[in-house]
């Protein structure tokens, strides 16, 4: 995907979030993130936009602290995450293809990274407003979400952070059923998951299903829709696998 879809993917979802928190009401319990409320969420992503932003728009070539969690409530608190997310929008929008900053993954550019890294926070974020408003989700469309099944296996995981770790070696495929090329072999050790998209040699366990479906279920937002070869496999990535922000 290019910078520019991920910046229209990012402008979407953000408004599809702070839609969705609005119809729950900031009291709502959030079924995604069991430890969260809607405020929560929209404190946490509002954190995470204005943070982002700050990288592109100021230029930090270091890492920078966040700037912590609003001390806003109700109408207020959504009217602040509206604002910084029009400002991670248009800042990403406005910057130059060579804007040089600090980011956390490999990446053709600071500028790409952020792009796609806030696209991808936002939508998972949005899908977990959506389910605390209840009702019909909206769609995550399949090129999409295998890009951002690659950003989680081959990004996230490969860091010396990833608790994803196997006293025994073990195989994980992940398999894509409706994208191109989006099949996943992530090989699990004492060491970081090490994953190549491919399907070269045998795997222990195969999770697959639609591409969003496997995304949401990476992300630990709803069980894996099919389970092949040793469950096992599949349970230690999901009792694993959590991404906390620190």
């Amino acid at each position: 995907m290019e910078t520019a879809e991920y910046v229209e993917t990012l402008d979407r979802e953000g408004r599809l979030l702070a839609a969705a928190a609005e119809a729950a009401g900031v009291d709502a319990k959030v079924p995604t993130c069991p430890q969260w409320q809607v405020r929560d969420l929209v404190r946490h992503t509002g954190m995470v936009h204005r943070w982002a932003a700050a990288f592109v728009a100021e230029g930090h070539t270091s890492y920078h602290p966040d700037g912590g969690l609003p001390d806003l409530d109700g109408d207020a608190l959504l009217t602040w995450f509206r604002e910084g997310h029009r400002q991670l929008v248009d800042t990403l929008a406005a910057a130059p293809v060579d804007v040089e900053c600090w980011h956390f993954l490999p990446a053709p550019s600071p500028l790409a990274f952020w792009a796609r890294r806030q696209a991808h926070e936002t939508t998972v974020h949005r899908v977990d407003a959506e389910a605390a408003r209840g009702g019909v989700g909206s769609e995550i469309a399949a090129g999409f979400a295998a890009d951002g099944i690659d950003e989680l296996l081959r990004g996230f995981h490969a860091r010396r952070r990833s608790r994803v770790r196997s006293d025994e070696p073990r195989v994980l495929r992940v398999r894509a059923t409706d994208a191109e090329d989006a099949v996943w072999t992530v090989r699990l050790s004492q060491e970081p998951p090490a994953a190549t998209r491919d399907a070269t040699g045998a795997a222990d366990c195969e999770v697959a299903g639609p591409a969003a479906q496997l995304y949401l279920s990476l992300w630990n937002r709803q069980p894996f829709p099919d389970v092949t070869g040793d469950a096992a496999v599949a349970a230690l990535w999901r009792e694993k696998s959590a991404v906390t922000w620190s």
